[in-house]
């Protein structure tokens, strides 16, 4: 368990005697089906080729709540967008959610500043009662949709339950969103209410949220009220058709109780979006019974959270983590939130949460972890960290240097989880397994339940050899539709472009002898820095507004185990790239999008590469950039222009 461990030894092996839900649900499917399964490549297999009892038996070992048994489980003819999972069955997300009752703490959060509070699983339905009344109130009902510009915070969680409970949508971003990237994105779903805080703390400082409220509200002619949760102390903008968050509560009747609307399986529960590589991001709709079924099978199965757990993910609401960690309330387990930096005032932050609070689940990311490390922290000296049995990693790939510091300074025994799918199916394709070893610089297994593949540029399957991320089956977790998407043209151009039915998932990776996965990064042009996929044309947007810049293109370049953004721009005729012009472009950046979008450098060229055709080529200069060779330069009008990024020493620092 330290640096000289090989790829090939385990760093961590499960403790002998010890029942985990996993094997509970490996004993279930032998003894309903008739099996003797010992291995999860037994299980796995038989979850592929048995699709539709696979996932009733996910059904049935999880307790999902349902009103309206299926015709049947599957079918499954076509195109796998097709794919009808449990034609006829009718359900509720949040009933599943709020299914724990009692005074015991259903979610424990705690505010930058220190300040802790508790929520009972009782005191949690009374509040989404008491919102569900007021969304009632205002027509919001089936397949209408509710956003939430809001941070990590327990009236965000009441917010989308009180929201799916009526079998409407919910959608969300968090507050670092500048208003063009919200408007692009709440713009086309058009929710009749928005969800907000009149601010948020983030390292030691109060931001305001109201004043890029007010811009959006004007914007978004849907948008009937506005309900405001007052976090920060401050004076508040004053916005029309706003009321707040405590008002809502108290207006309501608390005799009445809460109820749930049943919908089909296919019904949309949840609106995410895409990156915005080729235009306003698409807004991908997820499925109720598809989403409730691959996080129960995700957290109770594979990550073995149950009752007397108390799971953390530093999340935030425009995150697909967020909506995954939210799932935890199914599974009967305490959900522990924070809002705020992860380092202030210290990197210690999270590890203090950890100990303070008990908690069994720690779910960061990869940048995190690293940074931690660089911080020269030793978690292990300096914490108790008893309770924590699983630390959950994604968003970038978890480098095998990681693993080394983790379990030599960290704690030597607890299962890693590496784990890794995306905004796309908001769930995972590989992942960990508390059953399983953990090999260096490897995520555990393949998920239960979807057929993944490798494979190469012949596309033919392979193992032991990088490849493209793919899925050649259907699975519940798959989008419904993308919204305003004719025939399905964009949801297929998205994953079906490079095989005609096969899920494509732009990652490049490999499937390990031992079974479990390695990933090696995108495959395609979105930028991914901190974990957080970005679409190139945000940034190419604001870059536009600059007179003084002719063009530009935007790459990530691998950087000290992450990805960072590099802009590189051609200058008009007379005009320079001063240290001036650089601040008010990030500035431009930071207020328009996210502080993820700002680049780590600006870079001026004389020229840009160019197809045929006249399209930016960001995979030719990503692969110079990189030092690697470009496969089809004939495509390119100016094949000479990839010369100017060669060797750029201004890019090693």
């Amino acid at each position: 368990m330290n640096g000289n461990t090989t790829q090939f030894d385990p760093m961590w092996v499960p403790q002998e005697g010890t029942t985990s839900q996993y094997h509970q649900f490996l004993t279930h499917i032998n003894s309903t089906h008739g099996h003797s399964f010992t291995s999860h490549h037994e299980l796995h297999a038989w979850s592929i080729e048995n699709r539709g009892e696979f996932w009733r038996s996910v059904i049935d070992f999880c307790g999902v709540i349902y009103h309206q048994e299926p015709k049947q489980n599957l079918i499954d003819e076509g195109h796998m967008i097709d794919a009808q999972w449990f034609p006829g069955m009718t359900l509720n997300f949040a009933e599943n959610l709020l299914r724990h009752t009692g005074t015991d703490s259903a979610i424990t959060f705690e505010r930058e500043d220190g300040e802790v509070c508790q929520i009972s699983h009782n005191d949690l339905r009374q509040q989404v009662a008491l919102v569900q009344q007021h969304l009632n109130q205002l027509g919001v009902g089936v397949g209408d949709a509710v956003a939430g510009f809001m941070p990590n915070l327990p009236e965000t969680l009441v917010a989308m339950l009180a929201t799916t409970s009526l079998g409407a949508i919910w959608t969300s971003t968090s507050p670092d969103f500048g208003i063009n990237g919200v408007v692009d994105r709440f713009g086309q779903v058009k929710p009749k209410v928005l969800f907000c805080a009149n601010g948020y703390q983030y390292n030691g400082k109060n931001h305001d949220c109201l004043e890029k409220v007010s811009h959006i509200v004007d914007q978004i002619d849907s948008i009937q009220q506005v309900v405001v949760v007052d976090y920060i102390e401050q004076d508040n903008l004053s916005i029309e058709s706003a009321m707040s968050f405590t008002d809502c509560l108290a207006h309501g009747d608390a005799s009445r109780p809460l109820t749930f609307t049943p919908v089909p399986f296919d019904h949309p529960l949840y609106v995410l979006y895409s990156s915005g590589t080729t235009g306003k991001p698409k807004c991908i709709v997820h499925r109720t019974g598809g989403i409730l079924l691959q996080h129960l099978k995700e957290l109770m199965i594979h990550g073995n959270v149950a009752e007397g757990a108390r799971l953390f993910y530093f999340t935030t609401c425009g995150w697909m983590m967020w909506n995954w960690m939210a799932s935890t309330l199914a599974t009967g387990a305490e959900l522990v939130l924070y809002e705020g930096s992860p380092f202030y005032p210290d990197g210690n932050r999270l590890f203090d949460l950890t100990d303070r609070h008990g908690i069994t689940h720690l779910g960061t990311s990869a940048k995190w972890i690293s940074a931690v490390e660089k911080a020269g922290l030793n978690p292990a000296q300096s914490h108790d960290l008893s309770t924590l049995n699983t630390i959950f990693s994604t968003g970038s790939p978890l480098l095998p240097e990681n693993f080394d510091f983790v379990y030599r300074d960290v704690k030597t025994n607890l299962c890693l989880s590496s784990i890794s799918g995306g905004t796309d199916i908001c769930s995972c394709f590989a992942l960990g397994n508390s059953d399983l070893p953990v090999f260096r610089g490897q995520l555990q297994c393949l998920g239960l339940g979807l057929s993944v593949k490798i494979l190469n540029e012949q596309g033919e399957a392979v193992v032991g050899e990088p490849g493209e991320l793919a899925c050649d089956l259907a699975f519940p977790c798959m989008p419904i539709y993308f919204w305003h998407d004719e025939d399905h043209k964009k949801y297929k151009s998205a994953y079906f472009s490079k095989h005609e039915n096969i899920w494509c998932h732009s990652d490049r990776a490999e499937i390990t002898e031992q079974g479990g996965m390695v990933i090696y990064g995108r495959s395609d042009t979105t930028l991914n820095p901190g974990g957080v996929r970005i679409g190139t044309a945000e940034i190419y947007r604001q870059v536009e507004i600059h007179p003084e810049i002719k063009e530009s293109i935007v790459v990530g370049q691998e950087w000290d185990g992450d990805t960072r953004v590099i802009l590189f721009v051609v200058m008009q005729d007379g005009e320079t790239l001063t240290d001036d012009l650089i601040q008010k472009i990030k500035t431009t950046i930071r207020k328009n999008t996210t502080p993820r979008h700002v680049p780590a450098k600006i870079l001026a060229v004389t020229d840009i590469p160019r197809t045929i055709s006249g399209k930016l080529v960001e995979i030719a200069v990503r692969d110079v950039i990189h030092g690697k060779a470009v496969a089809n330069t004939d495509a390119l009008a100016n094949p000479e222009a990839l010369d100017l990024y060669k060797g750029l020493t201004a890019l090693q620092s």
